[in-house]
């Protein structure tokens, strides 16, 4: 493992085959079910659920899942990091709203980062210095040693294939005190057979594009490398039940995507919000 940070003297990430399609040619951000390009399911609370729902609640339901995670961490005037960032919009929203010194986007796929780049093209034409982007895995992080004040990840440890690997590079990275927030969907610990169930549930668990393991397999990676005060809360209520509604615009009941919250309901899967303090 590499500690320079230096990109030159790092390999290409290896790229699973099904993440490398669905990020790159397929262009996951580009399917409507992810109105405004932010790839997550979104967190409902302040949407009602009653009403008809429109492109404007589903882009406030990704920002609120932003925001949840964002105010874990705590960014301001610190240095952030998001892993899996995507297009780079949450690390856009947390420049705007929550006044970190500076981010770094870090993303797998070179062909998200190079979308990254152009969807922020004026902010890193005014604000070179604040905000940065990196190709890197998850496991093996483009980063200098205890070059960031909080690191935060939303809706991408799902895909992650070694997640006490993650938490290792996580604790490197962070400097004392410093935060990590992850949230993504995990299965529900004590559910007999997740992986074969869900598989017969989602394609995106079938394909092996989604990763079947339990919350804990996270929040004991983290404790094994060195965190502290790791903790761990459901939010399904607030994920699950929206992201159905929305689902149901786009998607008749029976088809595959409408099985996420027949497998919350099942107790087989949860989204969770997972936080960490390194001493």
């Amino acid at each position: 493992m590499l500690s320079s940070g230096d990109p030159t003297e790092r390999p290409f990430p290896v790229v699973r085959p099904e993440v490398w399609e669905t990020y790159g040619p397929a262009d996951l951000s580009a399917v409507p079910v992810f109105a405004g390009g932010f790839i997550n399911f979104g967190y409902w609370e302040a949407v009602d659920l009653g009403q008809s729902l429109s492109q404007g609640d589903r882009i406030r339901s990704e920002q609120d899942l932003y925001r949840h995670v964002l105010d874990a961490v705590a960014p301001e005037g610190g240095r952030a990091v998001e892993v899996g960032c995507g297009l780079g919009l949450g690390c856009a929203l947390a420049l705007e709203e929550y006044g970190p010194a500076a981010v770094t986007g870090v993303d797998i796929h070179p062909q998200q980062l190079q979308r990254a780049r152009e969807a922020n093209s004026p902010l890193l034409a005014t604000q070179p210095h604040r905000l940065t982007f990196a190709l890197g895995a998850a496991e093996d992080l483009p980063l200098g040693d205890a070059e960031f004040d909080c690191l935060y990840s939303v809706e991408a440890a799902q895909h992650f294939p070694d997640l006490t690997a993650f938490a290792r590079e996580a604790a490197r990275v962070l400097g004392p005190g410093g935060r990590v927030a992850v949230t993504s969907f995990f299965t529900v610990e004590g559910a007999p057979e997740p992986a074969k169930r869900l598989a017969g549930l989602l394609d995106s668990f079938a394909s092996g594009l989604d990763i079947a393991r339990p919350v804990s397999r996270l929040t004991d990676a983290l404790t094994e490398a060195g965190f502290a005060d790791v903790r761990v809360a459901s939010i399904g209520p607030q994920v699950w039940p929206g992201w159905d509604r929305w689902l149901a615009r786009l998607w008749a009941p029976g088809t595959w995507p409408r099985n996420f919250l027949a497998a919350w309901e099942q107790q087989i899967l949860d989204y969770y919000l997972v936080t960490a303090t390194r001493p």
